[in-house]
């Protein structure tokens, strides 16, 4: 059976730092600590949604968590600007690595999925603006299942979607909580870190695999593979 690897969307494939340049514009100086608040109330409102059984899309977290990166910051941003600030969101670029570290997966022949908290049709536009929907055969959303990983559900359902089983599956992923989710649902995982400074979180529970970018990852798992 060939290798399916489902590839998370948000700070993986696409940076969400990518509104840096017009946050400058509207709070000057507090732009990057801004946007790294946003994103981390962002994330964590999908946990307590997904907890609360309490579910709307990320899109309603990712505008939830820019009114409360707001009043956190005391920065009264106008409904107009706010409205611009979420539009850029679903136009983020792709990291630098992602193009080379798709093709590499595609020529080694896994089947390759891209698996997101967003919602199906948000993904299709963020990708298809960044260039890279047509490596991916397929779109698997939690929007499905009307849940937020790291429920194990998710990736159950990811795994019925792309027809795969687990020891012939691997989750993609930047963020430590998404992979530490995958491999207790019994998937494979390979981490992420483009930073040095990067903290996988210390549960005894270790990616399968550890990449500095994804134009190594093909290797790694072809190597991992034939090892096991």
């Amino acid at each position: 059976m060939s290798v399916t690897v489902g590839f998370d969307v948000y700070g993986t494939l696409i940076d969400t730092h990518g509104v840096v340049v017009m946050l400058h514009d509207m709070v000057g100086e507090k732009a990057v600590d801004f946007s790294r608040v946003w994103r981390e109330k962002q994330l964590e409102y999908s946990y307590r949604r997904g907890l609360m059984q309490l579910y709307d899309t990320f899109a309603i977290c990712t505008s939830h968590a820019l009114d409360y990166t707001c009043v956190y910051f005391k920065v009264p941003l106008s409904r107009e600007q706010k409205e611009e600030l979420l539009n850029a969101y679903r136009i983020l670029p792709a990291f630098g690595d992602v193009q080379v570290g798709l093709a590499c997966a595609k020529a080694a022949g896994f089947r390759l999925y891209a698996f997101s908290n967003g919602s199906a049709g948000a993904i299709e536009m963020l990708l298809s603006t960044a260039g890279i929907r047509e490596s991916f055969l397929d779109v698997v959303s939690v929007d499905e299942v009307k849940s937020f990983k790291p429920n194990p559900g998710v990736y159950c359902h990811f795994l019925r979607r792309a027809g795969a089983c687990g020891s012939q599956a691997w989750l993609v992923s930047s963020n430590p909580f998404d992979v530490i989710g995958a491999i207790s649902a019994g998937m494979k995982a390979a981490w992420v870190q483009r930073s040095p400074d990067a903290i996988f979180d210390p549960w005894g529970i270790d990616p399968t695999i550890t990449v500095s970018n994804l134009s190594d990852l093909a290797s790694q798992i072809a190597a991992y593979s034939s090892q096991s």
